[in-house]
């Protein structure tokens, strides 16, 4: 798991990406569609047509990080909607990252795999 700290800014994408988009599609999406520098440090948090799956992508000063989380079950609910792009706040990214709905304070009730 990438490491998601409070002092970082992180952007969610409204627009869904082709899964198969490498590091330098996502790039060049950060600037063309989402006005950002990629190279800023920014966390940019895609998600895919389907929605089982989202993508993270970082600069970390000497490379890109592209980590990606696949649901098992489901799909994510929670999306960002009418704007570009979404900034959220630490927490919330975790939220996020547990299939759960960041503009409440609450994670997800765990489940048991079966």
């Amino acid at each position: 798991m990438i490491q998601l700290t409070p002092q970082m800014k992180i952007l969610v994408a409204v627009e869904a990406v082709d899964g198969r988009k490498g590091i330098d599609s996502l790039a060049r999406l950060c600037e063309e569609k989402l006005a950002k520098d990629p190279f800023s440090g920014c966390v940019f948090i895609f998600r895919s047509r389907a929605g089982t799956a989202i993508r993270l992508l970082v600069y970390d000063g000497q490379g890109f990080w592209l980590a990606q989380k696949r649901l098992s079950k489901g799909r994510f609910q929670w999306w960002v909607k009418g704007e570009t792009a979404r900034e959220l706040e630490a927490h919330q990214a975790q939220l996020l990252l547990a299939a759960g709905n960041p503009d409440i304070e609450a994670a997800p009730a765990w489940r048991k795999l079966h």
